[in-house]
């Protein structure tokens, strides 16, 4: 015989059972009236951890930066279409990143939505605009069902996916409530059907070949070493997309060079270039359209391979590749000397030596200093083994969020933010959720005072500057944003940093305290 109906679960405890037994044990939340009774149920039933942000856009960074280096999905608690709304910005980076997000969204109840009341909104269609599967719950004895399904669809091949999990309230707050578990993710076999070509193809052309490493090509030290040896056999160039998820870095560590961010940077970067095999990566676009310029920055004409989707297991056919090629991996690279710490006046290169001296071992970077850090790369070289973690869909406000995520999602390890003040501005928030939870995060902000990189782009697009309206657009001064007191409001230690070494000594300060900690970087 059944129980009865009363003693059954509601839909809520159901769903809340059902994440804990399909491995999500994280819920970045700002939840709603919509939602009380999820979090009367989150408080209840123990395996799904709560982290609390005070900010939609804040809870979906966070998850992002979790997926990144926990490998598994968390979920997030946001309230009807405006909350889900909030968080879309860092939904979009993630699912460009390819992250696997399960998002749970309140809704009204059933009987309620057919009313015009103030919050009501058209949340599916919000919903399918940054989620890969969307569906509503109709019942309570659904949702557990429906959040195993949900869970299931975070999953494609090797990387994520975003699922959007409607929960009208009388569904969550209705009995009968079933729990489920997502069934376990099917092995497929490494998609290597390209590799007789693209080794034919990278030998026969050489160097008017490019090997281009994306998502699951750089985001293992293996795949970095077998890119550079395949090169080093075949004379082709090997290079990374610009913009990557999660990438090993550091002393010991092939360095892979980045295809730069700018047009005519990459342009002259791929001049020569007739063939282009994709391992893991995509057809090289431009971020913006400028006048006059190209689009795509391979040379008209170039052909593409592809040797593996971003989905694929690039790492696997790059082993493929360096097997029909004959290669062996070479030995990982001598270890550089560590760089002096630097002294005198702050400008890109110093502040990149000061961080390239005072990084410990396993750092990870989230890095949003699109203007001050873009040369970054080659300091790093020096500096101590990390996983460089960026900001994939180029939507600002990824950087703190994802920090306080990538912290939860791999415990232990220490956390450097790169951010520009207008960045960081965003999503300031999650400088209170690193306080409360403690998280381990040395967070850099570069005070330039200005929408610097927009001060870039307005000299890109050929626009012109012509008096205060326009310039009062690009600048954050009067008043200039005073860092060190915003992060002590939000319970964040913070000190300021006008040279060098002042730097230096901040960064190895906020390491050793292995709490929040911020630096405004002013120069």
């Amino acid at each position: 015989m059944h129980p009865p109906e009363h003693n059954t679960p509601n839909g809520a405890e159901s769903l809340v059972q059902t994440l804990a037994a399909s491995g999500v044990e994280l819920c970045f939340a700002n939840p709603g009236t919509s939602e009380m009774h999820f979090v009367a149920a989150l408080d209840r039933i123990p395996g799904v951890r709560c982290v609390l942000a005070l900010f939609e856009g804040v809870a979906t960074g966070a998850a992002d930066g979790y997926y990144r280096m926990a490998r598994k999905p968390a979920a997030t608690l946001l309230h009807l279409g405006p909350g889900l709304g909030n968080g879309i910005a860092n939904l979009h980076n993630a699912g460009k990143a390819r992250s696997g997000i399960v998002n749970i969204v309140g809704d009204h109840a059933v009987a309620h939505n057919r009313f015009e009341s103030p919050l009501k909104s058209d949340l599916p269609g919000i919903a399918r605009s940054v989620s890969a599967w969307v569906r509503t719950s109709g019942r309570a004895s659904d949702v557990g069902a429906d959040g195993a399904a949900a869970v299931e669809a975070t999953r494609d091949g090797l990387l994520g996916r975003i699922a959007t999990l409607i929960l009208p309230a009388d569904t969550a707050w209705g009995r009968g409530g079933r729990a489920a578990a997502a069934q376990p993710l099917p092995a497929e076999p490494p998609a290597l059907g390209a590799v007789p070509a693209a080794a034919k193809l990278l030998h026969e052309m050489s160097d008017q070949a490019l090997l281009l490493l994306g998502r699951s090509g750089v985001d293992s030290e293996l795949a970095q070493r077998l890119g550079a040896a395949i090169a080093a056999r075949t004379g082709c160039r090997v290079m990374a997309e610009f913009y990557n998820a999660r990438m090993p870095a550091g002393r010991g560590r092939v360095r892979i060079e980045k295809l730069p961010y700018m047009v005519d940077a990459a342009a002259q970067k791929l001049a020569g270039v007739r063939a282009i095999v994709l391992a893991g990566a995509v057809d090289p676009i431009g971020f913006f359209a400028y006048p006059g310029k190209p689009s795509q920055l391979k040379p008209p004409g170039t052909a593409l391979l592809t040797l593996a989707e971003p989905r694929d297991d690039a790492l696997a056919a790059l082993q493929s590749l360096a097997d029909e090629l004959g290669v062996v991996p070479p030995p990982p690279p001598a270890l550089p000397p560590k760089p002096a710490v630097p002294v005198g006046s702050l400008t890109p290169e110093s502040i990149a030596a000061a961080i390239a001296a005072e990084m410990p071992d396993n750092t990870i970077v989230a890095d949003e200093a699109v203007t001050t850090g873009r040369g970054f790369a080659p300091l790093m070289v020096a500096a101590a083994p990390h996983d460089w973690l960026q900001g994939m869909g180029g939507a600002i406000g990824y950087c703190l969020p994802a920090a306080a995520g990538a912290a939860i999602g791999a415990p232990g390890r220490p956390v450097l933010a790169l951010t520009g003040d207008g960045s960081a501005m965003y999503t300031v928030q999650a400088l209170w959720t690193m306080a409360r939870e403690q998280l381990p995060v040395v967070t850099v902000v570069f005070a330039n005072r200005a929408y610097r990189i927009l001060q870039g782009e307005l000299q890109g697009v050929g626009a012109k500057i012509s008096g205060q309206k326009a310039a009062d657009m690009l600048s954050l001064g009067r008043p200039d944003l005073d860092w060190v007191s915003i992060a002590r409001g939000h319970g964040v230690p913070g000190v300021r940093a006008e040279s060098a070494e002042a730097l230096a000594k901040a960064l190895r300060d906020g390491f050793a305290s292995r709490g929040p900690w911020l630096v405004e970087v002013v120069f």
